[in-house]
């Protein structure tokens, strides 16, 4: 099995409180793996450690055969993790080139075809603080997928979006599958996780509660 993630013995703890208590787990490279829990059952740790936001207390995370160093810039990476930040003041395009400038590329086609592939118009000069919950949500996927990154964390991709939204997000993810690409998504959504997902990992009090493999029951 080719994995593209390997989480080993990993424990982060908050105070006297252990947001994730021992978890291990490895993720298949090449699919959508969903990752369910209540609120505080650790999904969104779990994520920001993988890409190195947070680092573990003890235990080890590789990715791609690297072990991960909070240090050190994930590559090849998209994430979506909690609320997009944005600078409200500038439109959705100059947003990204922001964060494209900030990597050392300049390349403007980058950013507006990505721009165009979620529904927003590059063109448009409205600043992101006027933008309402879902535009602003379909600019956070075009910054976790413009650089056609083969790694996706995304925790809770659909909010604010409605039913078409939604929909044209499943459509998307579906289609990054079929490239190759491997997907983390964190989901309080049945539907989404039945839909998309190849593997299912729920958490319970920073703990692996259920793992469920190749075939998701409806």
């Amino acid at each position: 099995m080719d994995n593209i993630i390997e989480v080993k013995n990993v424990t982060k703890t908050f105070r006297e409180v252990k947001a994730l208590d021992g978890v291990s787990l490895d993720f298949e490279r090449g699919k959508i793996h969903g990752i369910i829990g209540r609120n505080g059952s650790g999904k969104t740790v779990l994520m920001k450690c993988i890409c190195g936001f947070m680092t573990p207390a003890s235990g080890e995370i590789c990715v791609n055969g690297q072990r991960v160093k909070p240090s050190k810039a994930q590559e090849n990476i998209g994430i979506i993790i909690e609320t997009p930040g944005f600078i409200g003041g500038k439109s959705g395009l100059k947003n990204l080139l922001y964060l494209l400038a900030l990597r050392g590329r300049k390349d403007v086609s980058v950013a507006q075809n990505a721009m165009r592939c979620l529904g927003l118009d590059p063109e448009n000069r409205k600043p992101v603080r006027k933008y309402s919950l879902g535009m602003r949500q379909r600019l956070g996927i075009v910054q976790a997928i413009m650089e056609d990154p083969e790694l996706l964390l995304l925790d809770e991709p659909m909010n604010g979006l409605d039913n078409q939204g939604v929909e044209d997000m499943r459509g998307l993810f579906a289609e990054l599958r079929e490239r190759g690409k491997t997907i983390l998504l964190a989901s309080h959504s049945n539907e989404d996780i039945r839909t998309l997902c190849d593997t299912v990992c729920e958490l319970d009090h920073g703990r692996v509660a259920a793992r469920i493999g190749e075939e998701i029951e409806g």
